[in-house]
């Protein structure tokens, strides 16, 4: 499942959930409230779990669905009572299968979603409310990173728990950076240092870039401007998510930022993401720099490279980076299977469950204690080499995107703004500014 995380705009599914949500109430059940948990009974209790791990084989590609089937087993065996069905579900099509499966009463009782599903999720029937469960003493939910908890939490619901956390850095190619005479980046290196390096690698002539940007309009497209605008003290909207922000200064600075980069040939323009070019490129030494995440590593085995956080504005400026944390739900199919998958959720998201699992598949960390257990950023970094970086760069995810319904539209806005302002097609102030015009139009609209 290494692939971007990224928004999936699913209008069906939008529809479906609130035909669904016009059958039943909005899942305030017994089961919800309850923070106890009794699964040690006699009587046998089946549970079902779907989640996108690809199984093997091959089994060298399918490190998390082994590392998941080994926690079911070792959770099986401590229960004796319990079984746990796990079923491949691509990811992709999650959020569609849920208002199908609730409409013909076959919801499972563990679910994985995408964290950016999460607001068309929340208005589900027999979506269980944890905030009293992972709020309860032992849990220990502060031990999740700033950006996990507010990608579970919709208006102070806590309704999943985080089930994988990436994050934004910079992978760039030492080959190149020793070629240009450059030191290699340093962690409190600013974005006026990134554009001189990326400049002085690059041969337009040759077709040699210093940095790859995608610049397709999608989400891929924004979410690294998002890095961008947060390093530079802006936000997307303002406090109450009711009217846009990205059109400040901070804003403008950044977009200006990468049309400085386009104006002197040092930025590769990626019109197709998905399609791989940008990673052939890296690996035969034509891009000195691209601003991607951790499953992007495995895409470089034949270049020579460094991992190293994402630039701040000003020097002693923040490093912020941005995520698409995912999240474990649970559906209500009666107060023992609520109990149960909620014991098992807690099983498999403890510190020590957590630890094992990143150091079996090369994931990321979900808890902040793992990381700061003595020697574990070393040995995770020499298991799967780069990660390590990326392990620290978790200390700078303290911001999401905003968990509500019209992001799609407002991300989708921002992203032409975002395109046309690198090509020139007007100034970046004007260009924001009717980016904000129309997000604010899509805010005003309930959801």
């Amino acid at each position: 499942m290494r692939r971007r995380r990224l928004w999936k705009t699913l209008p069906v599914a939008l529809a479906l959930l609130a035909a669904a949500c016009t059958g039943g109430g909005g899942g305030s059940t017994g089961a919800q409230a309850s923070g106890g948990s009794n699964v040690n009974g006699a009587a046998p209790l089946h549970l079902v779990m779907w989640m996108g791990y690809t199984p093997p084989p091959p089994k060298n590609t399918s490190q998390e669905y082994v590392s998941l089937l080994d926690m079911v087993k070792a959770y099986e065996k401590q229960h004796p009572n319990i079984t746990i069905a796990v079923r491949y579900v691509n990811n992709d099509y999650t959020l569609q299968k849920v208002p199908v499966a609730l409409q013909g009463n076959k919801q499972p009782d563990i679910s994985y979603q995408y964290g950016t599903s999460m607001p068309q999720l929340a208005s589900a029937p027999k979506l269980v409310d944890l905030t009293s469960r992972v709020k309860a003493a032992g849990y220990g939910f502060n031990d999740f990173f700033p950006g996990e908890r507010a990608v579970t939490t919709l208006n102070d619901k806590v309704l999943g728990v985080p089930a994988l956390v990436d994050n934004l850095a910079v992978v760039y190619n030492k080959d190149l950076f020793a070629k240009a005479g450059l030191k290699t980046p340093s962690p409190n290196w600013t974005w006026s240092e990134l554009v001189a390096d990326a400049k002085a690698i690059s041969d337009p002539a040759n077709k040699v870039f210093g940095l790859a940007y995608p610049s397709d309009g999608s989400e891929a497209t924004v979410w690294v401007y998002e890095a961008m605008l947060w390093e530079a003290g802006g936000d997307i909207l303002n406090a109450d998510n009711t009217k846009a922000a990205f059109n400040s200064p901070a804003g403008v600075e950044a977009l200006t930022t990468l049309r400085r980069m386009e104006q002197d040939g040092s930025l590769y323009l990626d019109f197709n993401p998905d399609a791989g070019k940008t990673e052939d490129l890296f690996n035969s030494n034509r891009i000195g720099m691209l601003i991607t995440a951790p499953w992007d590593l495995p895409s470089f085995p034949n270049a020579h490279y460094g991992v190293q956080f994402m630039p701040s504005f000003r020097p002693g400026g923040n490093h912020d980076t941005i995520a698409g944390p995912d999240n474990w739900v649970i559906f209500d199919n009666g107060q023992d299977h609520v109990n149960a998958a909620w014991d098992f959720l807690r099983y498999m998201t403890s510190p020590g469950q957590v630890a094992q699992n990143s150091m079996n598949t090369g994931d990321l960390p979900t808890r902040l204690s793992v990381v700061q257990r003595p020697g574990f950023v070393k040995s995770f970094g020499t298991a799967w080499p780069g990660e390590g970086t990326f392990t620290e760069n978790l200390k700078n995810l303290v911001k999401a995107r905003p968990q509500i319904p019209q992001y799609p539209r407002v991300s989708a806005a921002l992203g032409q703004a975002i395109v046309s302002g690198i090509q020139g097609k007007g100034t970046p102030q004007d260009l924001l500014n009717q980016a904000a015009q129309q997000a604010d139009g899509f805010l005003a609209v309930p959801a």
